[in-house]
């Protein structure tokens, strides 16, 4: 979401109707989360000034680690040097640090491309912003999980009842620290996620949603503390103890 709403900001910044507006004192404490969408919370530092130059020598992005030659325009101006400069410094400052980590498994790869493009600035800020939403498309309609095993079947399903949240086993990246509380798509990926913990023998998908407007699934050791909810359903492993004390 952080990632994403950057690239929409980057995107607004590379043409806005001033010119190309660059960031020159780009780091994490000048941007600010506002109703999900981040924000610049310091433009004293933004301009929209391209270095000027002869040729193409002229134009040499420069980071402490890196550095990326440019093309010197017929107008004098080194091309997309605003745009390019943004784009690297969210890569170092924001995207080696949130992409490679929580995405499902399948959606991993896609990020990586992204991240390798950014950083060797392959993608400009068009690209980028088409590639991201491509992923937010896949990770939003599930189509990620095509071609999986069916899991729910091994389930047995408790129409009626939910469990009462508390303290339980930790899994990351949860959304409680009580527990094991994570984004899914629906009851058949939640039974994925469950067959891969070795604690969990219960879910229920809750009636909670994220940004994205996909449900929260809540993982659980035990079956205890059942109580009624004619909307809700908790999903428990077929074995022989849960079985028995059903």
């Amino acid at each position: 979401q952080i990632c994403l709403s950057l690239v929409k900001l980057l995107f607004y910044l590379a043409h806005s109707p001033l010119g190309s507006i660059v960031l020159l004192d780009f780091q994490p404490r000048q941007f600010v989360m506002v109703d999900g969408n981040l924000k610049v919370t310091d433009m004293d530092d933004a301009s929209t000034e391209e270095l000027s130059c002869k040729e193409d020598k002229d134009c040499t992005l420069e980071f402490p680690t890196k550095s990326f030659p440019l093309k010197c325009s017929a107008a004098g101006k080194c091309e997309g040097i605003n745009e390019k400069k943004n784009l690297f410094n969210a890569y170092r400052y924001f995207f080696t640090y949130l992409l490679p980590h929580s995405a499902p498994p399948a959606l991993r790869p896609f990020l990586g491309d992204i991240l390798n493009a950014t950083g060797d600035l392959r993608y400009g800020i068009n690209e980028t912003l088409k590639a991201f939403e491509k992923v937010l498309h896949l990770y939003k309609s599930g189509l990620y999980l095509q071609k999986r095993p069916l899991l729910l079947k091994d389930y047995i399903s408790l129409k009626g009842f939910r469990t009462v949240e508390g303290e339980d086993y930790k899994c990351w990246p949860s959304y409680s620290h009580l527990g094991c509380l994570l984004s899914v798509h629906g009851a058949e990926e939640a039974a994925a996620i469950c067959n891969s913990q070795s604690q969990c023998q219960s879910f229920i998908v809750t009636q909670r949603r994220t940004w994205t407007g996909r449900p929260l699934a809540s993982f659980q050791s035990s079956l205890t503390d059942l109580i009624p909810d004619a909307n809700a359903v908790v999903y428990i492993k077929r074995s022989t103890s849960s079985g028995e004390r059903l």
